[in-house]
């Protein structure tokens, strides 16, 4: 990737693809991704970033808007984290073998993990916890999917992956970011089909979301929920 700038717009230049048209996303984290046809030169791109400008302000001012209101949770009794969609209150337990569990609807947290290596242990715990129960339930909703998208995945991960909900490689790599399992199963399931539907088509054209469309008739519902309850989906 390299960074470059159009007036006041920064933005990303993405690698080529094999693609007809130039695709420009505002990422989770508000980066402007770029990724353009292969034989485009990066100041062909420049001047499609400067034609899309006045798109560009407006989505980056909406997801201004959006994050203001990002959830910042604090590590004591009684705060709510999410699983599945649904909120469970923190309960910090003196003795309990598992650093994390969840039990008669609460999150179990071992308080030795915050008195010993403070919130970034207790961050950790939580990670793990929906990095185990993430890989379990989205490869089995993977499993579901594929063949009706008429795909294969080779592999799937589930990991940190920054500002992207999830990724797909050219053979088939499916690599889901944690907070995924934070959200509720029918956006989950949104997530998986987005990324097998990449496997058909690299890109957002029309032709990308008709094979979402084939699969998830609702699925302009369950994302726009992701865009606007996406920036409280963390830690």
């Amino acid at each position: 990737m390299n960074a470059r700038r159009v007036r006041d717009i920064d933005y990303q230049l993405m690698p080529g693809a094999d693609r007809k048209t130039t695709d420009i996303v505002i990422e989770r984290n508000g980066v402007v991704a770029v990724r353009p046809p292969n034989n485009y030169t990066p100041q062909q791109v420049d001047a499609v970033v400067e034609s899309k400008r006045m798109w560009i302000y407006r989505n980056l001012a909406e997801w201004r808007d959006l994050n203001a209101t990002a959830v910042v949770r604090e590590w004591v009794n009684g705060e709510t984290f999410l699983y599945l969609g649904r909120s469970y209150r923190l309960s910090l337990i003196a003795e309990q073998k598992e650093s994390l569990k969840l039990k008669e609807g609460r999150f179990c947290l071992n308080r030795k993990l915050i008195d010993k290596g403070g919130t970034e242990a207790a961050q950790k715990a939580f990670e793990a916890y929906y990095s185990d129960k993430g890989i379990k339930r989205i490869s089995e909703r993977v499993k579901y999917y594929a063949p009706k998208v008429g795909v294969t995945a080779s592999s799937i991960k589930v990991k940190d992956m920054s500002f992207r909900w999830a990724s797909c490689s050219k053979l088939g790599a499916l690599n889901f970011h944690w907070k995924c399992i934070m959200a509720p199963p029918k956006i989950i399931d949104y997530i998986i089909v987005h990324e097998l539907c990449h496997m058909h088509h690299r890109n957002h054209s029309d032709a990308f979301w008709n094979e979402v469309d084939k699969v998830m008739p609702d699925y302009r519902e369950r994302k726009e929920w992701l865009r606007k309850n996406g920036a409280g989906l963390s830690l």
